[in-house]
């Protein structure tokens, strides 16, 4: 492992496929962590609200069936592993975008496996909101969307954002994964051009830089929370 060190040439031959594809392999990471965060919120926010809205005792209780099925099947998603979650879900890819391998065909399992964890982020940060504040805009007489729109959401905007960096970080490593199956960005890089030809000194370039991109989103994330976060700027 540690001979790319000692062997110039070997080095030379490495650093020249970073150069010429660090850039790109980047690029194809931000843009499917991009579409895939959309995409698992698009799906995952209206189920994370159901999920407080809908219960029993919620502002808009819905069927206790549907309440237990929503739930079955997030709880389900969530506890398959997510190379057999990806594996299982490439058929869909071909469906929509009409290819088993590359970073497109990567997006669908993505989303799948991601949307659940958005809602379950969701739910949590929703359960947050004092009842009090609840109870009041119901005594004013505000529709069920106006609480959710106007209170719930606004009120557990600090916890959504710090849940929307876990889930970033947590997409970034599932797109490392995905790497394995054909998947491109820095994960690829990481594994097939990396580890699998034991070319350790792309692997590690290609680990740093996931590491680096989880830490600015965290970094970004948590400021965004602190700054939203109402309690703290009445102590300021």
């Amino acid at each position: 492992m540690f001979e790319i060190f000692t062997d110039p040439v070997k080095m030379a031959q490495q650093m020249e496929v970073i150069v010429n594809n660090y850039g790109f392999a980047i690029w194809e990471t931000l843009y499917a962590l991009a579409l895939e965060v959309i995409f698992a919120y698009v799906i995952g926010l209206p189920l994370g609200v159901l999920l407080v809205t809908g219960e029993k005792d919620g502002i808009r209780p819905i069927n206790p069936m549907v309440m237990r099925v929503l739930n079955a099947v997030i709880n389900l998603l969530r506890s398959i592993p997510f190379l057999i979650l990806m594996i299982i879900a490439l058929p869909l890819s071909k469906v929509i975008v009409g290819t088993k391998v590359g970073t497109p065909a990567t997006i669908p399992p993505m989303v799948v496996a991601a949307f659940p964890l958005v809602a379950r982020m969701v739910e949590s940060s929703l359960r947050e909101v004092g009842h009090g504040v609840i109870e009041a805009a119901q005594s004013m007489g505000a529709s069920a969307w106006q609480i959710i729109t106007k209170v719930l959401l606004p009120e557990a905007l600090p916890s959504l954002i710090s849940g929307g960096t876990i889930t970033v970080g947590t997409i970034l490593g599932y797109g490392a994964m995905a790497g394995i199956i054909g998947g491109g960005g820095l994960g690829q890089m990481a594994i097939t051009y990396g580890y699998y030809n034991t070319k350790y000194l792309i692997m590690w370039a290609a680990v740093i830089g996931l590491i680096i991109l989880v830490q600015i989103f965290q970094s970004v994330g948590g400021r965004l929370a602190v700054k939203c976060d109402k309690r703290l700027r009445n102590k300021s």
